[in-house]
């Protein structure tokens, strides 16, 4: 089972990760494909990674 709290939390992070990653690249006048590139690997890998640790998954009320 999923939560949805656990998402909402570790997909907002990773949101707030991105747009830091677009400020970054902005301060640093990169080319174009990297403004696409970058924020969409830190969404893809880092939900891959945190569902992978089992962030994601409620907890039972054992």
């Amino acid at each position: 089972m999923v939560s949805k709290i656990r998402v909402l939390l570790g997909m907002l992070a990773l949101l707030a990760l991105a747009i830091g990653a677009i400020a970054l690249l902005a301060a640093m006048k990169a080319a174009p494909l990297w403004f696409t590139i970058v924020p969409l690997g830190i969404l893809f890998i880092g939900a891959s990674v945190i569902r992978s640790l089992g962030w994601f998954d409620k907890k039972t009320g054992d």
